[in-house]
């Protein structure tokens, strides 16, 4: 029986940890649809002066986690005095894969796996800018742009037999649209 609790590993000076708690973010909402936010305890800010409202909300985030580079811990307080949790992770940034010097001879099983992917566009607008869209029959998730607008591309393929309509759900803003797949 070990006592000691579990054994953690030696990590060299090199290696990066992540911080053991997250910045808490709160974002009070008054009746008016004005923000404040405290970022761990102390006022923020707008960087240009202006007044953060729902419609600033994606940019009041981006400030905060200076682009998605820092993970943040939000609670958003609304006016009615219902309360919204949600951890904001960062974005990995995209790699391009280089292609290799030594490409895989081609199979008669890969050659059948290849498919030409069956794509459907669904878009809707009203989003509060850089908020989580979910897609749903869930088969994936997308962010809002800046101008509030969300976009899915869905493989019809990757869809059960009979799906005729998918919902776009703004995980901040409640946007819910319903929208035919054709």
């Amino acid at each position: 029986m070990n006592l000691n609790g579990p054994r953690r590993p030696i990590l060299s000076e090199d290696e990066t940890t992540a911080p053991v708690e997250l910045p808490h973010v709160v974002v009070t909402v008054a009746g008016d649809g004005t923000l404040t936010a405290m970022v761990d305890g102390a006022p923020f800010a707008s960087p240009d002066a202006i007044v953060w409202t729902r419609a600033t909300f994606g940019r009041l985030m981006d400030a905060i986690t200076q682009g998605r580079t820092i993970a943040v811990r939000v609670e958003v307080r609304e006016s009615d005095g219902s309360v919204f949790t949600d951890i904001l992770r960062t974005r990995k940034p995209r790699r391009a894969v280089a292609p290799s010097e030594n490409p895989v001879p081609e199979t008669r099983r890969s050659r059948h796996a290849r498919r030409t992917p069956r794509l459907a566009e669904v878009t809707a607008g009203g989003f509060v800018p850089g908020e989580d869209v979910a897609v749903a029959t869930i088969v994936s998730h997308t962010d809002a742009t800046g101008t509030g607008e969300a976009r899915a591309l869905i493989d019809l393929d990757d869809l059960p037999d009979g799906t005729h309509e998918v919902i776009l759900l703004g995980r901040i803003s409640g946007i819910l649209a319903v929208r035919r797949l054709t």
